[in-house]
């Protein structure tokens, strides 16, 4: 896919910002390179990389790249692609105590001109992104479509470049205190936002709203502590909303969820008070409202072998769950898998008999249209990992 290109104000920006992050540090200039298997013999904290070099590479390898500068200080990444590569390094040594306060201002540089070309990749404007957007006006088909939580950093990192501080929202907060670019401002002021920075913010906002469209959205759950959800007010509402509104039940009753999504989604919300206690009683109400969004749920999938699917029902779902859909749809006649989480996830499937003489004959074209479908949104939906790492 072609980079999109930036403004040349942008590109210029990010080259002066090398220079400015590098000024005070010995640096080399780096020697003539062609391939990224070269790039592993530099020193980052002494050699500077630059836009062409990296633009020459495959985008596959930028990740990778971003995981050296990293990883000669020790950092432990959730993304399993770069971990996983990190490891099979001789000189890795993973460290769990790495902070990005070990980075130094020329390793800095460097990461940034790497996420700069990651961004000129991207088929769409993702979490990590916004730096390079300062001065560019957004379009709808450059957004593209995101989960809930994505949104929300989206929107705060606008402002996040600047310094703000996210006190009412600690997994924001966190989030950003992650990245090694973020510098948290006390003096922040909205007033500083351009004027394009501030119709981006709307952009994001007015697509937010539309994608999380539903009969029913999250927190609209405590309308239905005294009242049944029916199958009328779920009409319409996405795979991502439905285990939302569903786990929503049980956080309105406390329950505490691992670190992840739902964690970060519930901890973020006014009205969730968590408790110690690990389980959590629901009313039979309760129990019936999860029952019907799980039914609900349960009907969409199914509905995967029988009727084409309304893409804007996958609008929010990670890549991974796109691809447990697609998966599913190919289980039902029987497929065996070769890669072992794929197996071990459809063997719990309910009704699943493992045939070894499975063929893709046996698809429906309804379902060939479907897998086609899902594929297709699993190549540009954020991964559950957590996207760039960076």
């Amino acid at each position: 896919m072609a980079a999109r290109s930036l403004s040349p104000r942008v590109a210029l920006a990010a080259m002066v910002i090398g220079a400015v992050l590098v000024g005070a540090v010995p640096s080399r200039a780096q020697p003539h390179l062609t391939s990224f298997d070269s790039l592993l013999t530099l020193d980052y904290t002494r050699d500077r990389l630059d836009l062409n070099t990296l633009r020459a590479l495959r985008p596959d390898d930028l990740p990778l790249l971003r995981g050296v500068v990293f990883g000669r200080h020790g950092r432990v990444f959730r993304n399993e692609d770069i971990q996983e590569w990190l490891e099979s390094q001789d000189w890795y040594h993973p460290d769990s105590a790495f902070t990005n306060a070990s980075l130094g201002d020329v390793e800095r540089a460097s990461l940034d001109v790497i996420r700069q070309v990651e961004a000129e990749n991207h088929s769409m404007v993702e979490p990590g992104d916004l730096r390079w957007w300062q001065d560019q006006h957004m379009h709808i088909d450059q957004l593209g479509t995101h989960t809930r939580m994505e949104w929300a950093v989206l929107r705060a990192e606008v402002e996040a470049v600047h310094g703000r501080r996210f006190p009412a929202e600690p997994w924001l907060q966190r989030y950003f205190e992650e990245r090694y670019w973020y510098r948290a401002d006390d003096r922040y002021d909205a007033g500083r936002l351009t004027g394009i920075e501030r119709a981006n913010l709307a952009l994001i906002d007015s697509l937010a709203r539309a994608q999380g469209a539903g009969a029913l959205a999250p927190c609209d759950m405590g309308l239905y502590e005294r009242q049944p959800v029916t199958i009328d007010v779920l009409r319409g509402t996405g795979f991502a909303t439905l285990r939302i509104l569903r786990n929503e039940i049980y956080a309105r009753r406390g329950m505490r969820f691992p670190d992840g999504q739902l964690a970060d989604w519930f901890t973020s919300r006014e009205w969730y008070e968590p408790r110690d206690s690990a389980a959590v009683e629901l009313t039979q109400l309760d129990q019936r409202n999860v029952a019907t969004i799980a039914a609900y749920e349960r009907s969409l999938r199914e509905s995967l072998d029988s009727a084409p699917i309304d893409t804007t029902l996958l609008w929010g779902l990670f890549a991974e769950d796109a691809h447990r859909l697609a998966i599913e749809v190919y289980a039902r006649h029987g497929r065996v898998f070769r890669r072992k989480w794929e197996q071990d996830y459809v063997s719990k499937l309910a009704g699943y008999q493992p045939d070894p003489g499975y063929t893709d004959a046996r698809l429906t074209e309804i379902e060939r249209t479907n897998i086609a479908a899902l594929v297709r949104y699993e190549k540009n939906a954020s991964s559950i990992r957590g996207g760039v790492e960076g």
